[in-house]
């Protein structure tokens, strides 16, 4: 479930699991269920369960006990379960006059200002854990991935090497795959990694003024011919027809072509497909060269509403034309606002607009497809709202 938060966990819940069966430890207030583990740790299972619920931070930071490597704390990371609140946040919910806005965990707003009076503050994770994508906020869309150590965490892709044929020959399954493609990474220095390794490299990168660079002179274009044709109020009243239109089609491409990950074909033709189209987007989502669609992909995408717009006005040729130039000038104010949302600094309506994008990719990819407006989420009720305090359940 994208959009839930990783769950507080009772402190007896976790001191109680101490079992071969079950056996979970923390550090700080993290909580991991190492179980999986115990077979594999080099030390041997019996050792782990010596710490079992308890903190383990103090013996894998001793380095005269057994020093620990940095593949050891990523190892660690792989079993990551949840939070639990330590004894000196108790101490401060049993004083609280509204302990709710402690427990469970994150506090909220005015739970925060109690722990900080208290001293507390820093016993707890200030920041919401994303499960599916593994971020906490919009800022952790532009932290460099440290790509070595990514690959030998997730074993998935190295940014390094070509991504496509990484994606056609890694052998992924579908749950894999879109696991791991929708937990953002960034390429060193804000770059674009390699996606094909050759000379069709730069076909995949598009600065945004590419967008109405090009098509704008065609809407124009196309606009003037319907008006030669078409009295102007006519003309005006099936342009905005297609511009409105083009509203349902951004939202209807983006949830049901683009995020169709349940009915993805399970290989590597359908997943590869899936990260061309957008899955590379989700993947690299602060990647300036790849935010606006190519305009050879375009043509391939149009083609079918240029045909569809002629068939639904089949009466005149010149309607079809002033709908479907309306419909394009949508989807450049579309390529163009997907673009200043991610990179431009914007006016306060934009901003909400912004805000609302960034948490379709760092919070909850299942939701929140409207990029230029949120209207066909709340018709549709996938509209993104305010995260949760906190999941009662993993």
């Amino acid at each position: 479930m994208p959009g839930r938060t990783l769950p507080t966990i009772l402190s007896s819940d976790v001191a109680s699991r101490t079992t071969a069966a079950s056996c979970y430890v923390t550090r700080g207030t993290k909580v991991y269920d190492v179980t999986p583990f115990l077979e594999d740790h080099p030390g041997g299972g019996d050792l782990i369960l010596e710490y079992a619920g308890k903190d383990v931070s103090q013996i894998m930071d001793d380095e005269l006990a057994h020093s620990h490597s940095d593949s050891a704390y990523e190892t660690l990371d792989k079993y990551l379960i949840g939070f639990v609140a330590t004894d000196p946040v108790l101490k401060t919910v049993m004083k609280s006059q509204q302990p709710s806005n402690i427990v469970p965990l994150p506090p909220n707003e005015t739970g925060m200002q109690e722990l900080e009076e208290n001293g507390c503050a820093e016993e707890v994770s200030p920041k919401l854990v994303y499960a599916a994508t593994g971020m906490s906020c919009e800022a952790d869309l532009s932290i460099p991935t440290d790509h070595r150590k990514d690959y030998r965490t997730h074993n998935f892709l190295d940014l390094d090497k070509p991504l496509l044929k990484q994606v056609w020959y890694g052998g992924f399954s579908r749950e894999f795959y879109l696991e791991q493609v929708h937990r953002p990474r960034h390429y060193k220095h804000g770059g674009s990694a390699p996606l094909f390794g050759n000379c069709l490299e730069y076909l995949t990168k598009t600065p945004w003024y590419v967008v109405p660079m090009i098509w704008l002179p065609c809407v124009a274009y196309g606009t003037f011919l319907a008006y030669r044709q078409l009295p102007l109020s006519q003309t005006v009243a099936y342009w905005l027809t297609g511009l409105a239109l083009w509203t349902l089609v951004e939202y209807t491409l983006h949830r049901g072509l683009f995020h169709v990950d349940k009915y993805l074909p399970d290989n590597r033709v359908g997943i590869t497909a899936h990260f061309l189209l957008h899955g590379i987007h989700h993947y690299m989502p602060m990647d300036r060269l790849r935010l606006v669609m190519p305009p050879t992909l375009f043509i391939v995408l149009a083609t079918p509403f240029y045909r569809l717009a002629h068939f639904v006005f089949y009466w005149d040729w010149y309607v079809a034309i002033a709908v479907f130039c309306g419909g394009i000038f949508g989807y450049i104010c579309y390529d163009v606002t997907h673009y200043s949302l991610h990179h431009k600094k914007l006016p306060s309506y934009y901003q909400i607009l912004r805000r609302y994008h960034m948490d379709h990719h760092y919070k909850d990819y299942e939701n929140g497809f409207g990029v230029t407006s949120r209207f066909w989420d709340r018709v549709f009720g996938t509209e993104l709202g305010p995260p949760p305090k906190a999941a009662k359940a993993a």
